[in-house]
């Protein structure tokens, strides 16, 4: 096999070398390719990638690989150092004849001597940099997709009296990576096909749901442990109500605390398949290795302490809903593994090799900005098209202020029912929790609600009973602690305008523009909703707001306000508030 030598030497001079076998080397080669077939990128950049690398296992001077569409015509050219517009020059270099001759009988071909050889024609010879004092050969293998040939792998190298070459070593190598190399194209162009699918089925759905009648024609739709009357939660619950009819993954955005696998056990109790098993599992709390076996499974002996063959989530979820809490935070490579999964709905338990075919609708959920993520190369592309069909963006307790008094009751409620207590809210204190905005939303709401109970010696829970009236609230300490160190930072002059990114049904995204900081040595002063200096009054509020670490009940004590008139004047002077 025409490897590179693989010597360890220990001067320039000449002394006894340590070769490394062939076939390890090939092993080795075969590892390290398969690992930038599997990486989340490009398939153009990945398939350069592959050929820059096999340069350093082989003896050759150029690599192409050529890829044909489904009627025959060249799709895809690529080779070491490809980037956009390159094509062409890479796919100067094949010879027209030879590459026809591939596809056609899909047999590897080898030509010692280009330049004598009767399929390469004078102008091939010369775009090979073959001429009567050089001599160059040629290797080329198909790619394959099952039995059809879909392109080529090739490779040159000049023979110059040197080196011993292995023709049918490096055939077989290259015939390797080339099934490697077909395996990822079968991979992209399902996935290919399936996005486009996807995004015609969610295109429907969205129309679907645009269609909607107007919120106060819709039939009310109740959710066990959903509480809320206002706008937002009205909107969320009737598209559940539709979205629960269809097949179709659904991809949960929101901050955390927001209600997400409340919502994902709605959506299959009111789906047909509500009389199967609703399994849930959370991507984040597991390493990757118990992760694998918690969702496919494993065999008897398939490693240590597997002592009974264990079924998995997918498989206890056949005909069911999987709910994947946390899915931005699984690694690129279990990504891969998942896609398959999610795709085929078919896999194999951990040390098994029998295939597995469920019928599973997944509903996903994150935190995260997968946008972002999939820009950084963190999280598959086509794992994102294919969890985020149906997106749902869940609103934060801050855009729903009017549920907080139904939500603070019901959490009263429930601690009065465990504790055999007798407690009530009074006015001024539900106005104090309308003013907060909660950046843990309806999980920060419950514990504080929770906190303040506890401690209250009752029979009514007053303003002076929460923690943040006597700034005490770790929370508020700490959103402030994480205010003071940002406004440390360089602040540009301009405001940023930051553009949301959201789901394709116009929800709103939590992405909020920066509003410019005040001067800290300016003194406090009362706003004045009337007041002509607005700009003066502007740069009061936000400071008394970046101060108080943008509690607004805190901002209102510095400013002598209500917390319901810092309500007003935040919407007065469109300040969105800032949450970390």
């Amino acid at each position: 096999m025409v490897f590179r030598e693989a010597q360890v030497a220990e001067t320039e001079q000449s002394r006894p070398t340590t070769l490394i076998p062939l076939s390890e080397i090939a092993l080795t080669g075969i590892f390290e390719i398969s690992k930038i077939l599997t990486a989340p990128a490009r398939l153009e950049t990945t398939l350069a990638n592959v050929v820059n690398l096999l340069q350093s296992f082989m003896q050759m001077r150029h690599g192409t690989v050529s890829l044909l569409a489904d009627d025959g015509v060249p799709d895809i050219t690529v080779g070491a150092g490809w980037n956009e517009g390159t094509d062409d020059r890479y796919r100067a270099r094949l010879p027209a004849k030879a590459i026809d001759q591939i596809v056609a009988t899909s047999v590897p071909l080898v030509v010692e001597n280009v330049s004598s050889h009767p399929m390469f024609s004078r102008a091939d010879a010369d775009a090979l940099g073959a001429s009567p004092e050089v001599r160059v050969s040629f290797i080329g293998v198909p790619i394959r997709i099952d039995s059809r040939v879909v392109g080529t792998l090739t490779i040159d190298r000049v023979r110059d009296g040197r080196s011993i070459f292995r023709l049918d070593a490096d055939v077989r190598f290259l015939t390797m990576i080339a099934n490697l190399i077909g395996q990822t194209v079968k991979l992209h162009r399902v996935v290919a096909r399936d996005r486009e699918r996807l995004m015609a089925e969610s295109h429907r759905l969205q129309k679907q749901l645009s269609e909607l009648k107007p919120p106060r024609e819709r039939k009310k739709v109740r959710v066990d442990g959903i509480i809320g009357e206002s706008q937002a939660i009205r909107g969320l619950l009737a598209k559940v109500g539709i979205i629960a009819k269809s097949h179709s993954p659904v991809l949960l955005r929101g901050e955390s605390g927001t209600g997400k696998e409340l919502i994902a056990k709605a959506i299959h109790e009111l789906s047909s398949r509500a009389n199967g098993p609703f399994i849930k599992i959370n991507c984040a709390a597991l390493p990757e290795s118990v992760l694998e076996s918690e969702l496919f499974g494993h065999e008897k002996g398939a490693f240590t302490g597997a002592i009974a063959a264990r079924k998995g989530r997918f498989e206890l979820a056949d005909k069911g809903t999987l709910f994947l809490d946390e899915i931005g935070e699984i690694s690129p490579s279990f990504q891969a593994k998942l896609l398959r999964v999610l795709q085929e709905q078919e896999f194999e338990r951990v040390g098994g090799n029998h295939t597995i075919k469920v019928n599973v609708r997944v509903v996903a959920a994150t935190n995260r900005n997968l946008e972002e993520a999939v820009a950084r190369n963190e999280f598959r592309a086509d794992l994102y098209y294919r969890i985020n069909v149906v997106p749902m963006m869940l609103p934060p307790l801050r855009d729903r202020s009017s549920d907080i008094p139904l939500l603070a009751d019901e959490f009263l409620k429930n601690f009065n029912k465990e504790n055999e207590r007798d407690l009530e809210f009074d006015p001024a204190a539900i106005e104090l929790l309308q003013g907060c905005s909660f950046p843990g939303n309806v999980r920060e709401l419950e514990n504080c609600v929770r906190r303040t109970a506890t401690l209250a010696p009752g029979p009514a829970i007053h303003q002076d009973d929460f923690a943040c009236h006597h700034d005490e609230c770790l929370s508020s300490i700490l959103w402030k602690s994480h205010t003071e160190r940002t406004a440390q930072r360089p602040r540009p002059e301009i405001p940023l305008e930051v553009a949301p990114i959201g789901p394709a049904d116009g929800s709103r995204s939590n992405v909020v523009a920066r509003v410019p900081a005040a001067q800290p040595q300016q003194p406090p002063a009362r706003v004045e909703p009337n007041s002509d200096a607005q700009m003066s009054e502007r740069e009061r509020l936000v400071d008394a707001m970046e101060r108080s670490g943008w509690v607004q009940a805190k901002a209102a004590r510095i400013l002598g306000l209500t917390p319901r008139q810092i309500g007003y004047a935040l919407k007065k002077y469109d300040i969105e508030v800032k949450h970390f």
